[in-house]
């Protein structure tokens, strides 16, 4: 417990808070607010985002005029058109003619200039205005005004139209065209390095507070300026704590505040379940996983993610749930989004959010019997985000229109991050050995190995097993308690019986009784034996110490009456030894254990029945469970007598159905 305070508090990030709370939108509930300093006020990021669009809309892009690009152009030009020109074998005459037309033509277009526009520039339009600089001298022109490829060739064309003298214009126009090429480059580097300065010269504040002046007074509507106002503040409050402030008291006040929760929980689990209380393991998983959720909360900060929302708290309240109880779940996610509360922005809201979101994810689970609760648990947790966050937004906005609907978007990956819950409740009961509901579930498929192979070897026992379960079952969910464990527990706890099936009334057939042949005192050890044998055979494969303990205790310490009095009454001059015929127990020590002796006592005595009827299975029923209750066996099973009232009435009721007994009403 002190290594989590000591490490919880470690991590935590070391600034003053705050100690205001406020919401845009609600009213200052406070004492008048006077500015104990002089400070900027910050610009919020919507203010910011459009300073932003505008330095980038007055900043122009920079061209270079590329003037060796266009003297090889003409160049290439003259030279492509001697060669040409040569073997058409025509007279020089004409060549200058055609040489002087062609050069003037491309002197032209790259003296307008050649150039492709950028689409990151033609924000609004096809036209953009750009700086030229031509050997270090700007110019301003737009895009309107220069030539593309396209469009120069087209110029091309259009200037030869004109000369008569040219007859052959589209010899020379495929001639110009091979030599057009952009002259006006494009300067990325220059151009981005002066966006880079002019944002970087953008004010992030506009105007200031001076000391002794009114911020906002008691009953007052915080506005959008009186927020970003007090927002200001508290930014310069807590910059100039964390520069001039003690970080030792920090560290302190953490430690106090962390320590205190901790404690808090370990009295609940003092008070409250004493059995997780002083098992290490279990409280060591506790306090990992309430360590590690703020651990990674710490870590989020100080990388500045987005939002905090992106975190999946519901990951707390999932695990323990499923490992331990609704109470325990509940009582530790309000005690880490308390911690959570004092080191992320607007706390109320946070913690607000948060505890919504946990208790739904509790409640959606409780009773985990499927693998498809986790994304019916992910959608309701999902909806209770929305429905939290448009209240709140609608509560602060008072419109829908204004509502930051992007806001919300961090809240879809934190609960689809809630779902790694399932891997993760695996690995921690591999590691510190608690089962959980999805191992319960998993191990009460009829499909499972150990299962069938009870089916195949012990079938009258497997029969057994199943009614058991369901009288169990329906017990345990009336009187409260868990019942997938007790269906788990009754399936599992004659496995033993099935290292020698035949010496068991319920897997015998007509034939004879292997009995017979045996002594009173042999036949008790072999009955006896199978709860040992049971237990070998769980823990062979691997069955959980929570099925186990129903293997050990679905007999108690009773003894076998039938064996130990057909011996008194065959052999009443022989001293013989009452543990013998006593199984070594223990007694049950839970609700769920005790239910399971109550309703396989029941079950296999409800068989030996010749003629099953309502009187005759009332009797039944309140006879076992009152000699059950007479000799100790409930002592320590937490079942009352209130308790036990229901269980036979829910025993009758099931025992009459499964022998189809109509009661007198009903005839």
């Amino acid at each position: 417990m002190i290594l989590c305070v000591l490490v919880i508090t470690a991590i935590l990030p070391k600034h003053a808070r705050f100690r205001f709370e406020y919401e845009k939108g609600q009213i200052w509930q406070h004492k008048d607010l006077v500015s104990p300093y002089s400070f900027a006020i910050e610009k919020n990021q919507e203010e910011i985002n459009t300073d932003r669009a505008e330095v980038l809309k007055s900043v122009l892009p920079v061209y270079q005029n590329n003037l060796q690009l266009s003297q090889t152009g003409l160049e290439g030009f003259a030279a492509d058109l001697e060669l040409k020109w040569s073997m058409s074998g025509q007279s020089l005459r004409l060549k200058n003619e055609y040489k002087d037309v062609g050069m003037a033509i491309l002197t032209d277009i790259y003296s307008q200039g050649v150039m492709s526009p950028n689409k990151k520039y033609q924000r609004h339009g096809e036209h953009y205005n750009f700086s030229l600089l031509t050997e270090n001298i700007s110019k301003t022109l737009n895009t309107i005004e220069v030539l593309t490829v396209a469009k120069a060739l087209k110029y091309a064309e259009d200037q030869l139209k004109i000369h008569d003298d040219i007859r052959n214009k589209t010899w020379l126009v495929n001639i110009i065209k091979d030599h057009i090429q952009q002259n006006f480059i494009f300067d990325e580097q220059l151009s981005e390095k002066i966006e880079a300065e002019a944002l970087n010269n953008i004010s992030l504040t506009r105007g200031m507070v001076q000391k002794g002046e009114l911020i906002v007074s008691n009953g007052t509507v915080i506005t959008p300026e009186i927020f970003q106002k007090l927002e200001s503040l508290r930014e310069t409050y807590e910059e100039d704590a964390r520069i001039n402030g003690n970080r030792t008291l920090i560290f302190f006040g953490q430690f106090l505040l962390v320590g205190l929760v901790v404690l808090l929980l370990i009295v609940f689990l003092y008070l409250f379940r004493r059995d997780i209380y002083s098992d290490n393991r279990q409280l060591s998983l506790i306090l990992l996983v309430i360590t590690t959720m703020l651990v990674f909360l710490t870590w989020a900060i100080k990388l500045k993610i987005p939002s905090v929302y992106y975190i999946p708290y519901c990951i707390v309240p999932i695990i323990i749930r499923i490992l331990f109880d609704t109470r325990l779940a509940l009582n530790i996610h309000l005690l880490v989004v308390l911690i959570a509360g004092f080191v992320v922005s607007n706390s109320f809201e946070f913690t607000f959010l948060q505890t919504i979101a946990g208790i739904t994810a509790i409640y959606s689970i409780k009773n985990l019997v499927r693998r498809e609760q986790f994304l019916t648990s992910a959608l309701l947790i999902l909806s209770s985000y929305f429905i939290a966050f448009l209240g709140i937004s609608l509560l602060r906005n008072g419109s829908l229109i204004n509502i930051d609907w992007y806001s919300f978007v961090p809240f879809i990956p934190s609960v689809v991050l809630s779902l790694l819950a399932y891997p993760l409740i695996y690995a921690f009961e591999r590691v510190f050995g608690i089962t959980s509901d999805v191992t319960l579930m998993e191990i009460t498929n009829t499909n499972s190995k150990l299962l069938r192979e009870l089916s195949y070897k012990a079938p009258g026992t497997f029969q057994h097993s199943l009614q058991v379960a369901n009288l169990a079952e329906a017990a345990i969910f009336n009187i409260g308690g868990n019942a997938l464990l007790v269906r788990a527990g009754a399936l599992y706890h004659d496995i033993g019986k099935m290292e020698n099936p035949q010496y068991f009334i319920e897997n015998q057939n007509k034939g004879g009784n292997p009995h017979d042949s045996l002594s009173y005192e042999e036949s008790a050890q072999i009955i006896i034996r199978h709860v040992n044998k049971g237990v070998e055979i769980a823990r062979r494969n691997n069955l959980p110490e929570l099925i186990i303990d129903f293997i050990k205790t679905h007999h108690g310490n009773t003894r076998m009456d039938y064996f130990y009095q057909s011996f008194l009454k065959n052999f009443p001059e022989k001293f013989i030894d009452e543990n013998i015929f006593r199984y070594p127990g223990p007694i049950p020590f839970s609700k769920e254990t005790g239910v399971l002796m109550l309703a396989d006592s029941v079950e296999a005595a409800s068989r030996s029945l010749k003629e099953p009827d309502a009187e005759s299975i009332s009797s039944l029923v309140d006879r076992i469970i009152d000699y059950k209750l007479d000799q100790g066996q409930l002592n320590n099973s937490n079942i009352t007598l209130k308790d036990l009232n229901i269980i036979k009435s829910i025993f009758k009721s099931m025992l009459m159905s499964i022998y189809h007994i109509r009661i007198d009403y009903e005839i």
